[in-house]
């Protein structure tokens, strides 16, 4: 399975798969406008400035006016006033399976502060892959013995709770605390992909967090 991770983390969210499937879009056109030729379908996952980028999806719409954008109903008005045809915008429901061809698509709910959903797509021929960002939890999420997994590893808890108590001791406001409750941290992470994985299954860690605001995309395999 073919992977390019053109931005994860506060600052943008853009993953291609297979040249032809763009998940997330919240960058500049200017790190896409290398690839958008080749795209069949964009799937969204939520509002957020880092995975829905306005001005991006109002010039992809210009661009490739017969492109088809896939995301749950709370996108259907967002990306209608970004100028897509509502023609052209698949309205998915959670845990349902949509066939598209070279692959089909099923939805889940992601726990988030805004409607959220992650994605299984499951390939004809290059396996199956499971991505999911931007959530507290994956607890009743099912994907088991996939060929890839790109979840969000966010923090560690160890680490976040001890940089709350020095700012609390500080007397600062530790924005981790909402952290805690819209993100994933690495140790549930790891937790759930245990939980899925096989020994043939690999994984790259998302939307991680760092001080110095680097991100980081690094993938490996995997063996429960």
């Amino acid at each position: 399975m073919k992977y390019n991770i053109l931005a994860t983390g506060s600052k943008g969210n853009a993953v291609i798969i297979n040249d032809y499937i763009l998940i997330d879009c919240g960058v500049p056109f200017r790190l896409i406008e290398p690839y958008y030729s080749k795209f069949k379908i964009v799937l969204l996952t939520h509002i957020h400035g880092d995975h829905f980028c306005h001005s991006t999806i109002k010039k992809l719409a210009r661009e490739r006016p017969t492109l088809r954008f896939a995301c749950g109903r709370w996108l259907l008005q967002p990306l209608l006033e970004c100028g897509v045809a509502k023609h052209n915008i698949d309205v998915l429901e959670f845990d349902t399976m949509y066939g598209y061809g070279l692959f089909n698509l099923i939805p889940v709910y992601l726990k988030h502060n805004v409607p959220n959903c992650g994605y299984k797509i499951h390939f004809a021929n290059e396996g199956k892959l499971f991505y999911a960002t931007d959530c507290n939890n994956l607890n009743g999420i099912i994907a088991k013995g996939y060929d890839l997994y790109m979840v969000e590893a966010n923090y560690v808890d160890e680490e976040i709770q001890e940089k709350i108590k020095q700012k609390h001791a500080d007397g600062a406001f530790a924005y981790e605390q909402q952290v805690i409750k819209n993100h994933l941290s690495k140790d549930k992470c790891d937790d759930w992909l245990y939980k899925n994985m096989n020994s043939r299954s690999q994984y790259i860690y998302l939307h991680c967090h760092y001080d110095d605001e680097q991100q980081q995309n690094q993938g490996a395999e995997f063996s429960p």
